[in-house]
């Protein structure tokens, strides 16, 4: 299979930048999350699992970073904007791509993706890993309402919340004060790696599904309700949360009671991205995982 970057052209004809690393006989293909956000996480995947032979496939979604970015306002392209067709453009990718029987890791809202293609598409799959995603929005709408409560002030936290009633998210006070959530829960920490001159984040994507940031929901994504498909995910399954993050370990728990053949492990001073905050962790993980479905080893 072709290594480096490939622009795959999709059968509505938009063009998603996808790049491969790594050679061996297991692939990975990976989903970014968001939506809106980028493949940047995923591109040491290839060096890490080197060792078990693994290729690792990524791409930007539709709207994102280096794929076409619709003009959204256009009559029709509301339909690029929902759950089937991320879910669908995951398959074609798939299909693009060439592979099949393969592992499929999604973080956050490509952790989303994860569980509804391997509750419809899992006859293709060999692994499912989801990376800090819950099953039940309302959970991690708690949950992050929590963690805005123990980290300001209450004068702070009456702040956020009149700026958040009134719409007023670009107020510079109030975006420091996500950025200080972000700081101690989303990406703990902040490599210039992955930093940018300017911002990345596709927010016509991100606005639709969440909002203005990961502290509150107010898209589609506040209707995002899967626990009772989840009985329909039978492959393998890793669940992976970091353990300071602002998706709750408690939904994480129940998500690896329903999926039938379900594990779930933690990665300890992990933030969202955990794989970047604490990597060593993370990939002895993901690594013993891939090795122990690869072996016939895999035990709940």
């Amino acid at each position: 299979m072709k290594q480096g970057t490939t622009i795959l052209t999709l059968d509505n004809g938009y063009h998603l930048w996808t790049n491969t690393q790594g050679t061996g006989d297991i692939h990975l293909l990976c989903l970014h999350g968001g939506p809106g956000g980028n493949h940047e996480y995923w591109e040491n995947f290839g060096k890490e699992l080197a060792d078990l032979g693994v290729q690792v496939h990524m791409y930007d979604q539709l709207g994102s970073f280096y794929s076409d970015q619709p003009d959204y306002s256009k009559p029709g392209n509301d339909q690029l904007l929902t759950y089937d067709y991320f879910l669908d453009e995951v398959e074609e990718v798939r299909q693009k791509l060439g592979i099949d029987n393969f592992y499929l890791i999604g973080q956050s809202w490509g952790g989303a993706l994860v569980q509804m293609y391997a509750a419809k598409y899992g006859q293709h799959l060999k692994g499912a890993i989801i990376s800090s995603m819950v099953d039940e929005i309302d959970e991690y709408v708690t949950n992050i309402n929590k963690i805005r409560e123990d980290i300001m002030t209450p004068e702070q936290l009456k702040f956020m919340q009149d700026c958040e009633a009134k719409n007023d998210y670009d107020n510079d006070e109030y975006q420091a004060l996500i950025d200080k959530l972000n700081a101690g829960y989303v990406d703990r920490k902040q490599p210039l790696a992955i930093s940018h001159l300017i911002p990345t984040m596709a927010t016509d994507v991100y606005g639709v599904f969440q909002g203005d940031n990961e502290f509150v929901v107010t898209g589609k994504l506040k209707d995002w309700h899967f626990r009772d498909q989840l009985h329909k995910i039978t492959v393998p399954t890793l669940i992976t949360f970091g353990e300071h993050e602002t998706m709750p370990i408690a939904t994480a728990k129940i998500m690896a009671e329903k999926i039938p053949h379900s594990r779930l492990v933690t990665t300890p001073n992990g933030g969202h991205h955990h794989m970047i905050d604490n990597a060593p962790v993370y990939f002895d993980h993901l690594k013993t995982f891939i090795k122990d479905v690869e072996s016939g080893n895999f035990k709940d």
